[in-house]
Protein backbone atom coordinates (compact mmCIF):
# COMPACT_ATOMS: atom_id res chain seq x y z
CA UNK A 1 0.00 0.00 0.00
CA UNK A 2 1.13 3.77 -0.29
CA UNK A 3 3.22 4.95 1.93
CA UNK A 4 2.36 8.40 1.52
CA UNK A 5 -0.68 10.11 1.81
CA UNK A 6 -2.17 11.41 -1.52
CA UNK A 7 -4.59 14.00 -0.10
CA UNK A 8 -4.20 17.43 -0.62
CA UNK A 9 -0.75 16.46 -2.81
CA UNK A 10 -0.27 17.31 -6.11
CA UNK A 11 -1.14 13.75 -7.74
CA UNK A 12 -0.57 11.61 -10.76
CA UNK A 13 -3.49 9.90 -12.13
CA UNK A 14 -2.02 5.98 -12.91
CA UNK A 15 -4.82 4.38 -15.33
CA UNK A 16 -3.10 0.56 -15.06
CA UNK A 17 -3.94 -1.27 -12.31
CA UNK A 18 -2.32 0.05 -9.11
CA UNK A 19 -2.71 -1.25 -6.01
CA UNK A 20 -0.01 0.42 -3.99
CA UNK A 21 -1.94 3.79 -4.61
CA UNK A 22 -4.55 2.46 -2.01
CA UNK A 23 -3.65 4.37 1.59
CA UNK A 24 -4.64 3.02 5.04
CA UNK A 25 -5.51 4.94 8.06
CA UNK A 26 -5.70 3.96 10.77
CA UNK A 27 -8.88 3.74 13.22
CA UNK A 28 -7.30 3.79 16.66
CA UNK A 29 -6.10 7.48 16.37
CA UNK A 30 -9.80 9.34 16.23
CA UNK A 31 -11.25 6.70 18.65
CA UNK A 32 -8.55 7.25 20.96
CA UNK A 33 -10.22 10.74 21.31
CA UNK A 34 -13.16 9.87 21.83
CA UNK A 35 -12.34 7.21 24.84
CA UNK A 36 -12.46 4.31 22.35
CA UNK A 37 -10.81 0.99 22.57
CA UNK A 38 -10.83 -2.24 21.06
CA UNK A 39 -14.64 -2.92 22.92
CA UNK A 40 -16.79 -0.48 20.67
CA UNK A 41 -20.12 0.05 22.45
CA UNK A 42 -21.23 -0.09 18.69
CA UNK A 43 -20.77 -1.94 15.13
CA UNK A 44 -21.73 -1.35 12.02
CA UNK A 45 -20.27 -0.72 7.97
CA UNK A 46 -18.71 1.62 5.90
CA UNK A 47 -20.69 1.90 2.51
CA UNK A 48 -18.76 3.39 0.09
CA UNK A 49 -20.68 4.04 -3.57
CA UNK A 50 -18.24 4.70 -6.39
CA UNK A 51 -19.98 5.67 -9.86
CA UNK A 52 -17.45 6.22 -12.16
CA UNK A 53 -15.79 2.38 -12.31
CA UNK A 54 -14.76 1.22 -15.92
CA UNK A 55 -12.12 -0.94 -17.01
CA UNK A 56 -11.43 -2.37 -20.70
CA UNK A 57 -12.49 -6.42 -21.30
CA UNK A 58 -10.06 -8.73 -23.58
CA UNK A 59 -11.67 -6.71 -26.73
CA UNK A 60 -10.01 -3.81 -25.35
CA UNK A 61 -13.40 -2.82 -24.92
CA UNK A 62 -14.56 -0.05 -22.18
CA UNK A 63 -16.83 -1.72 -19.88
CA UNK A 64 -18.55 1.00 -16.98
CA UNK A 65 -20.46 0.17 -13.73
CA UNK A 66 -21.05 1.07 -9.99
CA UNK A 67 -19.25 -0.45 -7.13
CA UNK A 68 -20.83 -0.85 -3.80
CA UNK A 69 -18.06 -1.57 -1.13
CA UNK A 70 -18.87 -2.24 2.48
CA UNK A 71 -16.07 -2.34 5.11
CA UNK A 72 -16.48 -3.30 8.69
CA UNK A 73 -16.78 -0.82 11.46
CA UNK A 74 -14.02 -2.63 13.45
CA UNK A 75 -11.46 -3.50 11.01
CA UNK A 76 -8.30 -1.54 11.81
CA UNK A 77 -8.15 0.88 9.30
CA UNK A 78 -9.94 2.74 6.57
CA UNK A 79 -8.85 4.32 3.21
CA UNK A 80 -7.85 7.74 2.67
CA UNK A 81 -10.89 8.27 0.03
CA UNK A 82 -8.62 10.00 -2.62
CA UNK A 83 -5.97 7.12 -2.54
CA UNK A 84 -9.16 4.88 -2.99
CA UNK A 85 -10.11 7.22 -6.24
CA UNK A 86 -7.17 7.16 -7.79
CA UNK A 87 -6.79 3.01 -7.26
CA UNK A 88 -10.28 2.49 -8.86
CA UNK A 89 -9.17 5.43 -11.57
CA UNK A 90 -6.08 2.82 -12.35
CA UNK A 91 -8.24 0.09 -13.78
CA UNK A 92 -9.50 2.76 -16.59
CA UNK A 93 -6.91 0.87 -18.82
CA UNK A 94 -7.12 -2.66 -17.74
CA UNK A 95 -8.16 -5.86 -19.22
CA UNK A 96 -10.35 -8.54 -16.97
CA UNK A 97 -11.86 -11.23 -18.72
CA UNK A 98 -14.96 -11.14 -16.50
CA UNK A 99 -16.41 -8.37 -14.16
CA UNK A 100 -16.35 -11.20 -11.37
CA UNK A 101 -12.26 -11.43 -11.82
CA UNK A 102 -12.61 -7.33 -11.19
CA UNK A 103 -14.41 -7.68 -8.54
CA UNK A 104 -12.15 -10.13 -6.78
CA UNK A 105 -8.78 -7.79 -7.18
CA UNK A 106 -10.80 -5.56 -5.52
CA UNK A 107 -12.19 -7.34 -2.77
CA UNK A 108 -8.74 -8.57 -2.49
CA UNK A 109 -6.63 -5.28 -2.27
CA UNK A 110 -9.20 -3.39 -0.38
CA UNK A 111 -9.27 -6.48 2.11
CA UNK A 112 -5.57 -6.49 2.73
CA UNK A 113 -5.70 -2.43 3.24
CA UNK A 114 -8.35 -2.50 5.91
CA UNK A 115 -7.21 -5.33 7.51
CA UNK A 116 -10.93 -7.20 7.36
CA UNK A 117 -13.25 -8.64 4.79
CA UNK A 118 -14.57 -5.82 2.50
CA UNK A 119 -17.24 -6.42 0.42
CA UNK A 120 -17.45 -5.51 -3.01
CA UNK A 121 -20.69 -5.32 -5.55
CA UNK A 122 -19.82 -4.66 -9.10
CA UNK A 123 -23.64 -3.07 -11.09
CA UNK A 124 -23.22 -2.37 -14.69
CA UNK A 125 -26.00 -0.69 -16.34
CA UNK A 126 -27.99 -4.26 -17.28
CA UNK A 127 -28.23 -4.90 -13.89
CA UNK A 128 -30.99 -4.96 -11.57
CA UNK A 129 -32.03 -3.36 -8.30
CA UNK A 130 -30.32 -0.14 -9.75
CA UNK A 131 -30.31 2.53 -6.59
CA UNK A 132 -33.36 4.57 -6.79
CA UNK A 133 -33.56 7.85 -4.82
CA UNK A 134 -35.07 7.90 -1.56
CA UNK A 135 -35.52 9.24 1.72
CA UNK A 136 -34.31 8.66 4.97
CA UNK A 137 -36.96 7.83 7.78
CA UNK A 138 -38.65 9.33 10.41
CA UNK A 139 -38.82 13.25 11.25
CA UNK A 140 -36.34 15.65 9.60
CA UNK A 141 -35.90 18.42 12.21
CA UNK A 142 -34.37 21.05 9.52
CA UNK A 143 -37.87 23.03 9.82
CA UNK A 144 -37.08 24.12 12.89
CA UNK A 145 -36.41 28.08 13.39
CA UNK A 146 -33.45 27.59 15.81
CA UNK A 147 -30.54 29.97 16.40
CA UNK A 148 -27.20 28.91 15.85
CA UNK A 149 -24.18 30.14 17.51
CA UNK A 150 -21.97 27.33 17.77
CA UNK A 151 -19.70 26.03 14.36
CA UNK A 152 -17.36 23.75 16.24
CA UNK A 153 -18.55 20.63 17.88
CA UNK A 154 -20.33 21.23 21.01
CA UNK A 155 -21.49 18.18 22.68
CA UNK A 156 -23.14 20.71 25.87
CA UNK A 157 -25.69 21.60 23.25
CA UNK A 158 -27.98 18.14 23.87
CA UNK A 159 -30.52 17.47 26.17
CA UNK A 160 -33.08 14.98 26.44
CA UNK A 161 -35.77 14.81 28.71
CA UNK A 162 -35.46 11.97 31.10
CA UNK A 163 -39.24 11.36 32.37
CA UNK A 164 -40.40 10.77 28.91
CA UNK A 165 -39.26 7.62 26.76
CA UNK A 166 -39.81 7.45 23.17
CA UNK A 167 -39.04 5.25 20.12
CA UNK A 168 -38.11 7.61 17.05
CA UNK A 169 -36.49 8.03 14.10
CA UNK A 170 -35.15 12.03 13.51
CA UNK A 171 -32.86 12.72 10.47
CA UNK A 172 -31.09 16.49 8.94
CA UNK A 173 -30.04 17.60 5.40
CA UNK A 174 -27.69 19.93 7.41
CA UNK A 175 -25.03 17.96 8.14
CA UNK A 176 -21.74 19.86 7.18
CA UNK A 177 -17.46 18.85 8.74
CA UNK A 178 -14.37 19.52 6.77
CA UNK A 179 -11.66 17.11 5.33
CA UNK A 180 -9.11 17.43 8.17
CA UNK A 181 -6.11 17.27 5.41
CA UNK A 182 -7.81 19.75 2.71
CA UNK A 183 -10.50 21.52 5.18
CA UNK A 184 -12.55 20.97 1.98
CA UNK A 185 -15.95 20.76 3.37
CA UNK A 186 -18.04 17.43 3.70
CA UNK A 187 -22.08 17.70 2.70
CA UNK A 188 -24.38 14.98 3.54
CA UNK A 189 -27.37 14.29 5.61
CA UNK A 190 -27.69 12.07 8.66
CA UNK A 191 -30.25 9.71 10.78
CA UNK A 192 -30.74 9.07 14.60
CA UNK A 193 -32.91 6.32 15.84
CA UNK A 194 -33.36 5.71 18.90
CA UNK A 195 -34.59 4.35 22.09
CA UNK A 196 -34.60 6.05 25.31
CA UNK A 197 -35.36 9.59 26.83
CA UNK A 198 -36.62 11.81 24.47
CA UNK A 199 -34.30 13.94 22.85
CA UNK A 200 -34.66 17.87 22.42
CA UNK A 201 -34.85 18.28 18.88
CA UNK A 202 -34.41 22.17 18.57
CA UNK A 203 -31.41 21.36 20.71
CA UNK A 204 -30.03 18.41 18.55
CA UNK A 205 -30.29 20.27 15.62
CA UNK A 206 -28.21 22.87 17.00
CA UNK A 207 -25.42 20.24 17.53
CA UNK A 208 -25.56 18.90 14.08
CA UNK A 209 -25.00 22.69 12.95
CA UNK A 210 -21.82 22.63 15.23
CA UNK A 211 -20.17 20.05 12.80
CA UNK A 212 -19.95 22.94 10.43
CA UNK A 213 -16.09 23.89 10.93
CA UNK A 214 -15.14 20.49 12.59
CA UNK A 215 -12.05 18.92 10.76
CA UNK A 216 -12.67 15.44 10.61
CA UNK A 217 -12.91 12.28 8.43
CA UNK A 218 -16.67 10.74 7.65
CA UNK A 219 -16.34 8.01 9.71
CA UNK A 220 -14.63 10.22 12.61
CA UNK A 221 -17.52 12.42 12.76
CA UNK A 222 -20.37 9.80 13.06
CA UNK A 223 -18.58 7.89 15.71
CA UNK A 224 -17.94 11.39 18.00
CA UNK A 225 -21.97 11.69 17.18
CA UNK A 226 -22.88 8.81 18.91
CA UNK A 227 -21.36 8.68 21.49
CA UNK A 228 -22.22 12.45 22.29
CA UNK A 229 -25.55 11.28 21.94
CA UNK A 230 -25.30 7.77 23.58
CA UNK A 231 -23.84 9.70 27.13
CA UNK A 232 -25.36 12.78 26.98
CA UNK A 233 -29.31 11.81 25.91
CA UNK A 234 -29.05 8.01 27.62
CA UNK A 235 -30.09 6.73 24.63
CA UNK A 236 -30.23 2.90 25.65
CA UNK A 237 -30.67 1.91 21.54
CA UNK A 238 -29.60 3.76 19.05
CA UNK A 239 -27.99 4.06 15.28
CA UNK A 240 -26.50 7.15 13.67
CA UNK A 241 -26.33 6.41 9.72
CA UNK A 242 -25.07 9.86 7.96
CA UNK A 243 -25.36 9.82 3.45
CA UNK A 244 -22.70 12.49 2.47
CA UNK A 245 -22.55 13.75 -0.62
CA UNK A 246 -19.93 12.03 -3.68
CA UNK A 247 -16.48 13.86 -4.02
CA UNK A 248 -14.40 12.40 -7.02
CA UNK A 249 -17.34 10.18 -8.26
CA UNK A 250 -17.50 8.23 -4.60
CA UNK A 251 -19.74 8.87 -1.51
CA UNK A 252 -19.15 7.73 1.71
CA UNK A 253 -22.02 6.31 4.53
CA UNK A 254 -20.75 5.29 7.66
CA UNK A 255 -23.54 3.36 9.62
CA UNK A 256 -23.49 3.01 13.53
CA UNK A 257 -25.51 1.02 15.86
CA UNK A 258 -25.71 -0.98 19.41
CA UNK A 259 -29.23 -2.92 18.36
CA UNK A 260 -29.54 -2.70 14.49
CA UNK A 261 -27.68 -4.97 11.93
CA UNK A 262 -29.34 -3.83 8.86
CA UNK A 263 -27.51 -1.46 6.98
CA UNK A 264 -29.35 -0.24 3.88
CA UNK A 265 -27.53 1.57 0.93
CA UNK A 266 -30.45 4.32 0.63
CA UNK A 267 -29.33 6.94 -1.76
CA UNK A 268 -30.51 10.26 -1.26
CA UNK A 269 -31.77 13.06 -3.03
CA UNK A 270 -28.40 14.65 -3.20
CA UNK A 271 -26.70 11.67 -4.23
Amino acid sequence: MSPVNPLGEATAYPDEYSPDLLYAIARIDAREALGLDAGLPFHGTDIWNAWELTWLNTNGLPQVATAEIRVPADSVNLVESKSLKLYLGSFAMSRFDTEQGLTDVITRDLTACTGADVYVVIRSPSSPGSARVSRLPGDCIDSLNVACASYEVSPELLSADAQTLVAEDLHSDLLRSLCPVTGQPDIGSVMFSYRGPKIDRAALLRYIVSYRQHQDFHEACVERMFMDIHERCGAEQLTVYARYQRRGGIDINPFRSNFETATPNTRLWRQ
